[in-house]
């Protein structure tokens, strides 16, 4: 049994319509049981939300006698509805509730430090919305009432969904992703919300108003029309945003929106894209592969743009030893202090550095083998052979927690990031998770990623540009 709950009513049992036919107001009762996700609905609230705190004399009765006919017709699909505590409870069971999935989805895209799978979270999470809240059964006060929260969460789902993007590199995707009709307003994109005219003279009061109060997705949107090469409707869209901000709430834009608004009008150049490899993040003055893969040995095999069968310039994250280091100490497989002692050490030794970099770069390619072809022994033996090396050069030592693991120590020198590594990938291929991971397919891609589910087919950054099976 599925539930849809985000845009019109819907209740399906393989395929067929279950609740055609029943009274709205059943369907307003049902639906605020499903949104409680089993927990007690007095009856007194599901009389002040079905009748606007006006009730008829008689709206208990009727509140029983819609319970009854909705177990008459729910009963054949295994969905009870349950007294409980002077109201009602929706019995948690195997239906399927699409606000549940949504709630699920973004709790996810919060929990994980992937940009790429938070991205992949919110374009699942937002693409469960068909409309409106409830759309064919409550107006907008109780819709208010209702879903407040649900809303403010897709707001936000859109907000970071954009920032990633733009950081991405994709602010077409942004235009494109912010054209879908929102809550009944007209088409987000530019042109609906800056008016008819460029001017910003269009008059205020559209639904589309309401979304010009949330400045992260102005900035957003006005950051990427502006990329586009439409600088007169970022323009125009920070005019009507002032105006809604001013005639509506009494406050000016924020300090950031303003500072971009002056940055659009100099057309400073630092706004056509980020300075930096599509897929990184920086890390003290190092620019480091996202993390896409789900485990350091696999982050440790990927880079920017993927394992092309034609490199891009610039590619490549492994361009110096600072990086080797930074990157151990940002998957905490080296202490800061360590990190920095490394660094000075380097700099004081730049062909040992040297050494350990073509080391590690060859290491790296035996991984990346090793872990895309299981039957070959080459590679395997290449991995093994560093891999042996660092479990001798480990120590086994408690912390300050009382709980022993084994530690690199300095004397490891300029080679305890390549050593710490190995051990992940000495951890990774003794693991049963090994047969989980897999490869992008995309000839321009071929990031290697974990896959526990066993139904994903593109890695989650997409880098190719090919979005990741569901």
């Amino acid at each position: 049994m599925e539930f849809r709950l985000l845009g019109s009513f819907e209740a399906d049992h393989e395929g067929e319509s279950v609740l055609g036919g029943s009274r709205r107001q059943e369907r307003c009762l049902l639906a605020v049981l499903l949104l409680e996700d089993g927990r007690v609905v007095t009856t007194d609230r599901l009389i002040d939300l079905l009748w606007h705190g006006d009730p008829p004399g008689s709206a208990r009765g009727t509140v029983h006698t819609y319970v009854g006919r909705l177990r008459a017709r729910l009963r054949p699909y295994a969905v009870a509805i349950e007294t409980r505590h002077r109201g009602y409870a929706l019995v948690p069971g195997r239906h399927a509730v699409d606000v549940r999935e949504f709630l699920e989805l973004a709790a996810r895209a919060a929990a994980t430090g992937d940009p790429g799978e938070r991205l992949r979270c919110h374009d699942r999470a937002l693409a469960l919305w068909r409309g409106p809240l409830l759309a064919d059964v409550v107006d907008d006060e109780l819709r208010g009432r209702l879903g407040r929260r649900l809303a403010e969460l897709r707001l936000s789902a859109l907000e970071q969904r954009a920032e990633i993007l733009l950081a991405m590199g994709r602010h077409e995707q942004v235009l494109a992703g912010l054209t879908a009709p929102w809550a009944g307003a007209p088409a987000v994109d530019g042109s609906a919300l800056t008016g008819s005219s460029v001017d910003g003279s269009a008059p205020t009061g559209s639904p589309a108003d309401d979304l010009l109060s949330r400045e992260r997705l102005v900035l957003a949107l006005m950051t990427a029309l502006y990329r586009a090469g439409r600088q007169a409707e970022a323009l125009a869209l920070y005019r009507r945003t002032r105006r809604v901000l001013v005639d509506g709430l009494g406050v000016e834009p924020g300090a950031e929106l303003a500072a971009l608004h002056d940055r659009i009008l100099r057309a400073d150049p630092r706004l056509d894209r980020p300075p930096a490899p599509l897929y990184a993040v920086r890390v003290g003055d190092q620019w480091l592969p996202w993390s896409a893969g789900g485990h350091p040995a696999l982050e440790f095999c990927n880079t920017y743009a993927g394992w092309g069968a034609a490199p891009t310039a610039g590619s490549d994250w492994l361009r110096g030893y600072p990086a080797l280091a930074v990157w151990a100490g940002h998957h905490d497989l080296a202490d800061g202090p360590v990190v920095e002692a490394l660094l000075r050490r380097a700099a004081e030794r730049p062909e040992e550095a040297a050494a350990v970099l073509a080391d590690a770069r060859a290491f790296r390619s035996a991984l990346y083998g090793c872990l895309t072809d299981p039957q070959d022994g080459a590679a395997f033996g290449a991995v093994a052979a560093v891999v042996q090396e660092a479990g001798r050069s480990a120590v086994f030592t408690r912390s300050g927690d009382g709980l022993a693991h084994w530690r690199l120590p300095p004397t490891a020198g300029l080679r305890l990031p390549l050593y710490a590594a190995a051990r992940a990938a000495g951890e990774l291929l003794a693991d049963p998770r090994r047969f989980t991971i897999r490869r992008c397919p995309s000839s321009g891609c071929g990031w290697l990623f974990l896959d526990a589910s066993g139904r994903r087919r593109w890695c989650s950054l997409a880098t190719c540009g090919t979005g990741p099976d569901s």
